[in-house]
């Protein structure tokens, strides 16, 4: 079992292509770290939502390995999305899960993507495929190093999103009919095209598509 504690700074940015992005950062000479995986995850919560009230998040995650992950409330003034985050890597992702439904805890979304992760210097940058459509996501230690490495990536600051697939997801419910339970691509096959503002700001590589 592998365990990390830290302070999670990410942002996110809708994109309308991601290989123009993927074409930058090889061109920059980032790292791939992670090739193309599928992920799915489970976010739970106490029946009465307690931790959804409280801001706070219990994920377990598969893609390549199995994570149990904890975030704390975020701090809404930042520039980024900013909150304490701890990670526990777990060797059996449905013994993780019936552990936590032991406890009391249930599955209340389940969402996924498929995620290619690079490495520019300190910074990650997550290129996702989500039933949302394609995002970037840029993690780092500082807000001014994300910043820095998106204007290289093209991808415009005022744009950026700090909000979770999860609540950017409960934007997207409020608007279908009958409104999907959960994030998969499964769930949300009979909703595209979707609804062309169900975000309020553009692509962030609106400037620069290709």
């Amino acid at each position: 079992m592998t365990t990390t504690a830290e302070v999670e700074r990410e942002v996110k940015f809708r994109v309308q292509n991601l290989a123009p992005v993927r074409q930058r950062l090889e061109a920059l000479g980032a790292r791939l770290v992670q090739p193309r995986a599928h992920e799915r995850n489970l976010r739970f919560d106490t029946p009465d939502r307690a931790l959804s009230r409280a801001r706070r998040v219990l994920r377990l995650r598969q893609d390549t390995r199995a994570t149990l992950t904890y975030k704390g409330p975020g701090d809404p003034q930042a520039q980024v999305a900013t909150r304490t985050e701890i990670n526990v890597g777990v060797d059996d992702f449905a013994a993780a899960r019936r552990l936590l439904e032991a406890l009391g805890y249930r599955v209340v979304l389940e969402y996924e993507k498929y995620r290619t992760v690079y490495a520019l210097g300190a910074v990650r940058v997550m290129l996702d495929e989500t039933p949302l459509g394609p995002f970037v996501e840029v993690e780092g230690p500082t807000a001014a190093a994300i910043r820095a490495v998106a204007a290289r990536l093209g991808l415009r600051w005022e744009y950026r999103l700090r909000d979770s697939y999860a609540a950017l997801f409960a934007r997207l419910q409020a608007r279908l009919q009958p409104p999907p339970e959960h994030l998969t691509f499964a769930a949300l096959a009979g909703h595209h095209p979707l609804p062309a503002d169900w975000l309020p700001v553009p692509p962030a590589d609106a400037s620069a598509s290709t």
